[in-house]
């Protein structure tokens, strides 16, 4: 994977496009979660919004290297 990556004239890190892609994935899994319910069952749900987050970057980090 290339440390850095040209959009137009402006060099970008590469790692921005896995946290925005994760962004997106979380937005995803949060409407699903928030559509059926499921932060019912959790403490707080902001805690857990963040932990799967942690998750899906790190996990989407891990598959570029």
């Amino acid at each position: 994977m290339p440390r850095e990556i040209a959009l137009g004239d402006a060099l970008v890190p590469g790692l921005l496009l896995v946290f925005i892609g994760s962004m997106l994935l979380l937005w995803g899994l949060d409407w699903l979660a928030g559509r059926y319910g499921l932060y019912r069952y959790v403490w707080h749900p902001s805690l857990v919004r963040i932990a799967a987050f942690i998750c899906v970057f790190g996990s989407l980090g891990l598959l570029l290297f």
